[in-house]
């Protein structure tokens, strides 16, 4: 996808919905019905929950419960979600130069493997795979 204008946040949702078909399977199984969002940049109550100070150093965000951490005898929630944020997304294409699929792939591996308790390096070798 070539832009010449920055990318909405309806093109990064497309993206993002065509990454997640691009992701290892066993990522892919781990958050079926997750619903992916994108928003333009996190709130100030994210940020300061997260005890982030700087908006465009967060680009994604998983909320919802672990699985290790659910139970069938639970009260249901509300359903899980993959937060993009396309603002800080889109500074770190222009700093990168990281094709804008791959840099959007990257983070839903990222959110996914965090929130599972995945270490960087296991996250790491995620995003090398094709």
């Amino acid at each position: 996808m070539r832009h010449t204008t920055p990318p909405s946040l309806e093109d990064i949702l497309e993206l993002a919905e065509q990454a997640f078909g691009a992701i290892p399977a066993v990522l892919r199984d781990m958050v079926r019905g997750t619903a992916i969002m994108v928003e333009d940049a996190p709130d100030d109550e994210t940020l300061e929950g997260l005890g982030i100070e700087n908006p465009w150093e967060l680009t994604g965000l998983y909320r919802g419960v672990p699985l290790t951490q659910k139970s069938v005898l639970d009260v249901p929630q509300e359903p899980d979600t993959i937060l993009l944020y396309r603002e800080p997304i889109l500074l770190e294409w222009i700093e990168t130069g990281e094709e804008l699929f791959g840099l959007v792939r990257n983070v839903l591996i990222h959110e996914i493997g965090h929130h599972f308790g995945l270490s960087d390096a296991d996250i790491d070798r995620l995003e090398s795979e094709e």
